[in-house]
């Protein structure tokens, strides 16, 4: 009976490691992080604080911020450069983007930008940097040779979000006040295209895999899916609430979305566009940030001044098991998958007490012969 218990409940509980939250990194005071970025050559996050004018370093291997960088007022958005080993940082307060060397962990360059700077991608064909300018309704592009604006595109009302298409050399960029997204030509830094999104989009991130642009629309608690090959929507998702930042996770084929008004993250299967787990995270989630070396997501907390580290199940080796540090707790939750478990666990139970149920009956009759040979009569019977 208790072998009978314990199978299927190993069965249907879900893995340690499978979209659950294994550690959340304790910010410095007064931070506000908005967006995050991974750097792949040093195994950082680097989270820009909207609070305090600063860029915290996380190390991934311990989960602990190692490094506070100074940089330019309301710093919001984040974009790691593989090229140069620099990480780009908006200042929207200021309408300047502060360049971190990431040996040095010191800001090297500061360039003057649009209005308002907020998204930021980083274009690795042509070694240039694209900053969308909520205030000007512009584009800023940056070469990060020089360090320098090498030109401006003329977008939609209220440019947020900036995510590169490296299949296309496209760049796409949500207009939050027009409802659309704007698709430019890295080859000409025009406009080459026009999308009609959901309400307000913001967030965005490019399925290598697919092809496709998932766009977080925050006022309608969706996801546009975008193919790049007809520049067309091709499928809609509900999230959470008031949706914001996005990631794409190639190790699973997966986007994480993270919704600002539920205090949640949406995992979409980029195969069926379908969301297949919600994870509770940290107040006023708001950034994603994949990091493909430990198979986790890193999601800014702008409420809590916290970051919740989700790992999505593709590695064995995470941060969770490493000792915790002064600036990191891990979740004793383990907040996982919401919709699969609580029905597995169920049918276990039921599975278990049938098969109690059998063994008793059995026992039952095999230990009284005589009433084992009525209960065949009367069987018999009731067929007639």
């Amino acid at each position: 009976m208790l072998a009978a218990f314990f199978i299927p409940v190993a069965l249907t509980a879900p893995s340690a490691l499978a979209q659950t939250v294994v550690a959340t990194v304790t910010l410095p005071a007064g931070g506000v992080p908005y967006y995050a970025a991974y750097d792949s050559a040093k195994g950082e996050i680097f989270v820009a604080n909207y609070g305090s004018n600063t860029v915290d370093v996380i190390s991934d291997s311990t989960n602990a911020v190692v490094a506070t960088v100074k940089v330019g007022a309301l710093a919001w958005g984040v974009a790691y450069d593989s090229g140069k080993g620099e990480v780009f940082v908006t200042n929207n307060g200021d309408n300047t983007i502060s360049v971190i060397s990431d040996a040095s962990n010191t800001v090297v360059a500061t360039v003057n930008v649009g209005a308002a700077p907020q998204g930021v991608a980083y274009d690795s064909a042509k070694g240039e940097v694209f900053v969308a300018n909520q205030g000007a309704n512009t584009v800023s592009v940056i070469s990060d040779a020089t360090n320098a604006v090498v030109a401006t595109v003329n977008v939609g009302a209220a440019p947020t979000g900036v995510a590169y298409d490296s299949a296309k050399g496209e760049v796409f960029v949500p207009n939050r006040s027009a409802n659309t997204v704007s698709v430019i030509s890295d080859s000409t830094n025009t406009v080459v295209a026009t999308v009609n999104a959901g309400a307000n989009p913001t967030g965005v991130a490019y399925d290598s895999a697919k092809g496709e642009v998932f766009v977080a629309n925050f006022g309608a608690n969706t996801t546009s899916v975008i193919s790049d090959s007809t520049n067309a929507v091709v499928a809609t998702v509900n999230v959470g609430g008031n949706p914001y930042g996005v990631a794409y996770d190639p190790a699973k084929g997966e986007v994480f979305v993270a919704n600002f008004g539920t205090n949640t993250v949406s995992v979409i299967s980029d195969s069926t566009n379908g969301v297949v787990a919600t994870v509770n995270v940290g107040a006023r989630s708001y950034g994603v940030a994949y990091d493909s070396a430990k198979g986790e997501v890193f999601v800014t907390n702008r409420g809590d001044n916290t970051v919740s580290v989700i790992s999505d199940g593709s590695s064995t080796s995470t941060a969770a098991s490493s000792s915790s540090t002064a600036s990191t707790s891990t979740s004793a939750s383990g907040s996982g998958g919401v919709p699969e478990f609580p029905y597995q666990l169920l049918a276990a139970a039921v599975f278990t007490l049938l098969i109690a149920a059998s063994y008793l009956l059995v026992r039952s009759r095999t230990s009284n012969p005589g009433q084992l040979g009525g209960s065949r009569s009367l069987d018999q019977g009731s067929q007639l």
